[in-house]
């Protein structure tokens, strides 16, 4: 029955009252014919006394036959009533005397949708609810319908969309937010394939070259000060240049193209000799064909353009998570704070990366928050971190039960539908997903990774590891400065049909 409707639905949608007409004499000769289900039921053993009753569950569908040819308006009438009696058989698992209930509901819902149109006699009979309830109404089921509608045009719009847009708003992130899980997943993997390459995910290392010692108070993180004496974590000296270039070296022969470098202080006010150096390092891991990135806390206009002169691909600051909850999770630095200092960065010509952390402890609500705050900066983001959070003990969220995969999958997905062009990099927390999880994330529109010995302070999937993981999946390595910003894509048809490997010779 619940394949019937559907069937029945999606040939109403997308051919008309026609093949209605043609569809509906099928159903009555199944309801009603020498082969019907009353009759097989009954003799099987064990039957369910409630699904052998079905005459009440067609008499709502069978009374259509007679205004499909003459009614102007049938093909949105059935469409709506058969949208709303599917609501009702796929979650309860083929209960149809839920159906046959329903008739005095659909009753109300179509004079609802019509409510100055008279309903026919023919089709009023066939609805009819009993007397004591004829004066009942269902505008929630209405408001219910057209909030799946309108959600679903709004994922149809984006998915069709041929450039990124900026002007988001909170509730068009929310309708796909919440959409069906694999739905969802499926339309952000159509975009990913017209954006991207598929089957390419660019390798990324990251060294902590300086490490502990900030005065931030950042709730998830060992390198704060506060939290020393229950992390042991101690504080270190900036790393020399030639360590640096050591190291990066090391991660190039091991495949990865994209070199980062992070340093655990609040801001690099007073940290002339240090940013020195670090344009040193920047300098010399470009010229090894790598792309370089950073994430040195706050910084200004000057310091961001002396690292745009040392050649730096990309500056990484996180908003970590909604405007909303940040203050759950920091007091020592501002949301504003760090709007301005990917402004700065921005301004200086230097690609953005910045994302979030799940698992903070945050909501759905949250987590949209954060897509919504990125999604809607002046340009998106080059990249998009998606870390899970990594409790480490000692720390205000060392005890925090890991956040559920759907989530972290949804997200995924959602980022990469509403900013098609960004790069989406699994960071933190890759260490405790299965291949299979990984794998999910791929399809759903994320292309990055971080691999190598460590995260920061955190386990990190070491390189051969994820390149034994690649040959499994038949996954490529993105080459270097291969992935430019997509302004547009042109035809979607034709952007959609290139070969899986189109890129790779």
């Amino acid at each position: 029955m619940t394949v019937i409707i559907r069937e029945l639905f999606e040939l109403v949608a997308q051919n008309g009252s026609a093949q209605l007409q043609s569809q509906l004499n099928s159903l009555e000769q199944y309801a009603y014919g020498p082969n019907r289900p009353r009759d097989r039921l009954r003799d099987r053993p064990g039957h369910r006394p409630d699904l052998v009753d079905l005459e009440p569950t067609f008499l709502p569908l069978l009374s259509l036959k007679t205004r499909t040819s003459k009614d102007d308006n049938s093909r949105y009438i059935v469409r709506n009533c058969l949208e709303n009696m599917r609501s009702f058989v796929v979650p309860n698992s083929f209960n149809l005397l839920q159906i046959a209930r329903l008739r005095p509901t659909v009753n109300a819902f179509e004079s609802a949708v019509h409510p100055t149109k008279q309903v026919r006699k023919g089709t009023a009979a066939a609805f009819a609810a009993p007397a004591a309830s004829a004066p009942e109404q269902h505008p929630e089921l209405v408001q219910d319908f057209t909030r799946q509608q309108n959600a679903k045009r709004i994922l149809q719009e984006a998915v069709a969309a041929t450039a990124p847009r900026q002007n988001w708003t909170r509730q068009e992130i929310s309708a796909i937010y919440y959409q069906p899980l694999l739905e969802l997943a499926h339309q952000a993997s159509l975009v990913h394939r017209r954006f991207h390459s598929p089957g390419e995910v660019q390798l990324c290392t990251l060294m902590n070259i300086k490490t502990g010692g900030c005065t931030e108070d950042c709730s998830y993180c060992a390198q704060a000060t506060r939290y020393q004496d229950g992390t042991g974590l101690e504080a270190k000296r900036v790393e020399t240049v030639e360590s640096v270039l050591t190291a990066a070296r090391i991660a190039k022969e091991n495949g990865s193209t994209r070199f980062c470098m992070g340093a655990a202080w609040r801001d690099m006010r007073g940290r002339k000799n240090s940013l020195k150096n670090i344009t040193e390092m920047v300098k010399g891991v470009k010229e090894m064909g790598l792309e370089v990135c950073v994430t040195l806390g706050m910084i200004d206009g000057h310091q961001a353009k002396q690292l745009k002169d040392a050649g730096l691909t990309a500056y990484n600051h996180n908003v970590d998570t909604s405007r909303e909850f940040y203050p759950n999770v920091i007091t020592t630095r501002t949301y504003d704070e760090r709007l301005k200092t990917l402004g700065h960065v921005r301004d200086a010509g230097i690609n953005v990366c910045s994302g979030g952390i799940l698992g903070l402890g945050e909501t759905s609500e949250d987590r949209i928050g954060l897509l919504h705050t990125v999604s809607t900066l002046p340009s998106h983001p080059e990249s998009f971190p998606v870390n899970a959070l990594v409790p480490i003990k000692g720390t205000p969220l060392g005890d925090t039960p890991p956040i559920p995969f759907p989530s972290v999958l949804r997200t995924i997905a959602t980022a990469r539908i509403i900013m098609p062009a960004t790069i989406i990099r699994i960071a933190a927390g890759r260490k405790t997903m299965s291949e299979e999880k990984q794998a999910l994330c791929f399809m759903a529109g994320a292309n990055a990774i971080f691999t190598g010995e460590k995260m920061l302070t955190t386990d990190c999937n070491g390189w051969d590891e994820d390149s034994a993981m690649f040959g499994r999946w038949g996954l490529v390595p993105m080459k270097s400065f291969d992935k430019k910003p997509a302004e547009s894509v042109g035809d979607i048809s034709a952007a959609s049909a290139r070969p899986y490997y189109s890129s790779i010779a």
